[in-house]
């Protein structure tokens, strides 16, 4: 089955915890909903005057959010298509937004170097994250909330307590930007990839690298 619709490069794909439906973001500045059975658009999004980078649902598939080039996070109101709030970061890009285990918080990732939580009933920012040296193309809640991880265009992967807003652990290796760094489903381990083509796995109690997988194409 082939989903066509978007204008433009489809940046991000994503299930929601059914299975049942998909939800793309796209750099013709939309967000679409599918239904996975019959690949039929059920939804598309607008509001976002730049490239959507990724978007996301909520645990409980009421909304999503999203992320874009225009320096926004929007969110939105699945049944009906409507907007329902706006964040506005500092920052022009924002690279990646992920919900909360309990869909109370937001985390995403900028090209400002940092990783910011916000408030999802106000629209309050909570808290900064601040560590990497460059862009953060990744964020990501653990299983129990309690934890973040982050990778980065200056290479690093960094595993933050959320509580303390500091870092725990930070994992390098690789030798170009990490464009992905995502917890194994019961956040023992980290994989990610880079621009180094390779695909790597991380203990995260000990904070070694577990396994490498070379010679993959990072697009």
């Amino acid at each position: 089955m082939t989903l066509q619709g978007h204008d433009s490069t489809v940046n991000s794909v994503r299930f929601s915890a059914d299975g049942r439906n998909i939800v793309s973001a796209s750099y013709d500045h939309t967000v679409r909903i599918w239904d996975v059975a019959s690949g039929k658009q059920l939804q598309t999004f607008r509001g976002h005057t730049g490239r959507v980078f990724a978007a996301r649902f909520s645990p409980d598939g009421h909304t999503i959010v999203s992320c874009s080039g225009d320096g926004t996070i929007r969110l939105w109101n699945i049944k009906n298509g409507n907007e329902v709030m706006k964040f506005k970061s500092n920052s022009n890009k924002i690279w990646d937004v992920d919900f909360s285990p309990d869909g109370k918080y937001i985390v995403s990732g900028s090209q400002d170097n940092t990783i910011r939580l916000w408030d999802v009933h106000s629209g309050i920012e909570k808290k900064q994250l601040l560590g990497h040296s460059r862009g953060v193309l990744s964020t990501q809640f653990s299983s129990d909330g309690k934890m973040i991880v982050s990778s980065s265009s200056d290479k690093t992967i960094n595993l933050w307590n959320v509580e303390s807003g500091e870092i725990s652990k930070q994992f390098k290796g690789h030798s170009e930007r990490v464009m992905r760094a995502k917890f194994s489903p019961d956040s023992k381990f980290i994989i990610s990839c880079s621009l180094d083509n390779t695909i790597r796995i991380w203990n995260i109690e000990t904070g070694m690298k577990y396994c490498t997988f070379k010679d993959t194409q990072i697009m």
